[in-house]
């Protein structure tokens, strides 16, 4: 959950919410029935989105190892699945905290960096033909914020570009 909800909560036997809390709550609450129903298409749509991810990335790198589209499929599905749970309870530190550090890692290893940033610029394209511009906005907030860690500069470019 976010820190800033969570912390409302753990002050409830101490006082009553403040105005600005109050108001931190109610957006979270308004926004739910939103994030709620993108979460829900992410999910029930993964395999299809994946799978178009997948497909154009063989024909974007023809040159490139199975193997290696393979494990940064992996991976990016591993982030979308992270990033629409730190959607679902608006919490970006739960992306950075739980994926970030590893993952990270294991693309300098297996220098991936070029496939995964052609990847997740093809996972930002097929999440936009699937979802509203609403509900791209809510993942993009976590899905963004992870594809910069992940891979510095070149996915900060590809997303001020709409790619």
């Amino acid at each position: 959950m976010h820190p800033q909800i969570e912390s409302i909560f753990d002050e409830a036997e101490n006082r009553y919410l403040k105005p600005e809390e109050l108001s931190t709550l109610g957006q979270y609450v308004d926004s739910l029935p939103e994030r709620l129903e993108t979460y829900r298409i992410i999910r029930d749509r993964e395999l299809d989105i994946m799978q178009a991810v997948a497909d154009q990335l063989q024909i974007e790198l023809p040159n490139e190892k199975v193997e290696v589209l393979e494990r940064s499929i992996k991976n990016a599905l591993l982030t979308l699945r992270y990033c629409a749970m730190g959607m679902l309870l608006n919490d970006e530190a739960l992306v950075k905290e739980r994926l970030i550090s590893w993952l990270s890692q294991t693309i300098k290893v297996y220098n991936t960096q070029v496939v995964d940033s052609t990847l997740h610029r093809l996972l930002n394209q097929q999440l936009s033909q699937v979802l509203t511009p609403k509900q791209v906005m809510l993942i993009n907030t976590t899905l963004n914020s992870a594809q910069d860690a992940l891979l510095g500069q070149e996915t900060l470019t590809a997303s001020a570009l709409g790619w």
